[in-house]
């Protein structure tokens, strides 16, 4: 079976689905690869870099359509493109299936498959196809570098002889993929980074990464994870706290990242005009919801705006194709394993198995059917916080009785230990020679002031288990000088054996000591 790759057609897209490395991993698995002249081009892969990984160049897109068993493209597929496909072929691209329901009609007249990229579900099998993911991720890069090319000022703090340069302050809404990515830039820019999420549960993810969780004081918890690693829509009264958070934060923000989405719906507004209004001149918002409406109310899709007080704010929605390269070379990667496992015996020819998870949750279309939507995941991309119940507050009278009770219950546990050693010693006595009582009452007071010598042993200059080995070799070694003095050659060899190795130890604990505090130290 051949796989075809055509050119984007939608105004400004740069990306490709094909990149003649995945080529040559899709030729691997027993298929032939095509694409269409020049399609490549804008994302910096020629066509003699296709032809040299034995990629077919075809001159038109017609031409690729008919040939081409497997269609792969960025974009979803425009009508005119939708009427090329034919019955048995497939079509891998992100398709946006309900949003495109007319698009998905004809797909399913023309007897063709679809597979929505955009559909993969958020399972940790499918990591390595999620092409949303791929696309998050270089879209929350690429915000912070289009903010900091509209900001004017450094990201890090600096002190120079010409001044002091205070560092700048992010605050990233939302902390899906792009938001982490943004996250993760901002910070290693050096600015100071805050960051929200209606999910209570990517706080410690967010201070992973040198952000700071912007909390709010909420006390109705709610589970705000939906499905697949996205966010639930908000209660009312949250998102009442949630803008008045935003509001308190206004004015000390220099540049907002807003990736807040959730599946099928408009993006939720989360930074109105008059917070706008509120920020600095010069301040930065970088919209990356702006493709469905916008988390800022202001944002005009596709544009970047300058409002009356100097704020900057960057709708554009081709994030990933302003980084083509990077984005053509993650998505045709993410292609390439969908296409592994559409041919697990690599054979070049697809085995569309509905039974599949994977498979069937990126299907829309199949053997004349629409399929969307899928199944639900069976399990969630981020597991919620396990609810934990907060200790109950004792009275001071319930902490003294709970006290009281402790005490007299170790009491009776050492009464106890008392009695039954007193009772073994006097059974012992009763029964055994003089002699060996004697040594029995030496054996346990050594028991017990070695016990205490060794572990009252400073571990300054060890680590807890070489200053614990070496008290307990220093021991031996006193218990064999006191018996070098014998008269017994064979006690005589025993304890010098004991000095010998007791010694190895101790000198051999301050060698590996020394040699392990030497790694922490810079030259």
């Amino acid at each position: 079976m051949k796989i075809g790759a055509p050119k984007e057609i939608e105004p400004g897209e740069a990306r490709v689905a094909m990149t003649p490395a995945s080529a040559e991993a899709l030729q691997k698995l027993g298929y032939d690869c095509a694409i269409e002249k020049g399609a490549g081009v804008a994302a910096g892969f020629p066509d003699a870099a296709y032809e040299a990984a034995g990629v077919e160049i075809i001159a038109t897109a017609k031409q690729l359509f008919d040939a081409s068993d497997i269609v792969a493209k960025v974009r979803p597929p425009t009508e005119t493109e939708a009427k090329r496909l034919r019955d048995g072929q497939l079509l891998i691209s992100f398709f946006w299936p309900g949003q495109n329901e007319a698009l998905m009609e004809l797909a399913r007249s023309k007897g063709a498959s679809v597979i929505a990229m955009d559909m993969v579900p958020r399972i940790s099998r499918a990591q390595k196809m999620d092409a949303l993911s791929s696309m998050a991720n270089i879209a929350g890069y690429r915000a912070v570098i289009e903010a900091g090319n509209n900001f004017g000022r450094f990201f890090t703090g600096q002190v120079t002889a010409a001044g002091k340069v205070p560092p700048a302050k992010v605050l990233v809404v939302g902390a899906g993929v792009a938001g982490l990515a943004a996250i993760g830039t901002a910070t290693s820019l050096g600015a100071i980074t805050y960051a929200f999420d209606v999910r209570p549960e990517v706080a410690e993810q967010i201070e992973s990464m040198g952000a700071e969780f912007v909390y709010l004081d909420f006390e109705d918890s709610q589970d705000s994870s939906a499905s697949g690693g996205y966010a639930a829509p908000s209660s009312p009264e949250f998102r009442e706290k949630q803008l008045e958070k935003f509001r308190e934060l206004a004015p000390e923000i220099d540049i907002v990242i807003t990736t807040a989405l959730i599946p099928g719906r408009p993006a939720p507004v989360l930074w109105t005009k008059d917070m706008v209004e509120m920020m600095k001149p010069g301040s930065v918002i970088v919209d990356l919801a702006a493709e469905r409406g916008g988390n800022c109310e202001l944002t005009k899709p596709d544009e970047k705006i300058v409002t009356p007080n100097g704020v900057t704010i960057v709708g554009y929605t081709d994030f990933p194709s302003r980084m083509a390269a990077q984005a053509s070379t993650l998505y045709a990667t993410n292609i390439r394993h969908m296409m592994t496992d559409l041919t697990p015996d690599k054979d070049g020819v697809v085995n569309h198995d509905m039974e599949d998870d994977v498979i069937r949750g990126a299907t829309a279309v199949h053997d004349g059917e629409i399929t969307f939507p899928p199944p639900p995941p069976k399990v969630q991309a981020i597991a919620a916080a396990p609810k934990q119940e907060k200790p109950k507050e004792l009275t001071p009278a319930e902490k003294r009785a709970a006290e009281v009770a402790e005490f007299q219950a170790s009491t009776r546990r050492q009464v106890t230990m008392l009695a039954v050693g007193g009772l073994a010693i006097l059974v012992m006595g009763a029964v055994t020679p003089a002699s060996f009582m004697q040594h029995f009452i030496v054996f346990v007071l050594a028991v017990f002031v070695g016990f205490q010598v060794i572990w009252g042993v400073a571990h300054s200059l060890h680590t807890p288990l070489m200053a614990v080995t070496n008290a307990i070799s220093s021991i031996i070694i006193l218990g064999a000088l006191m018996q070098i003095g014998s008269g017994s050659w064979l006690v005589i060899l025993l304890a010098a054996l004991s000095v010998f190795m007791a010694g190895i130890n101790i000198f051999g604990g301050f060698l590996v000591t020394r040699r392990m505090l030497a790694m922490f130290q810079k030259s």
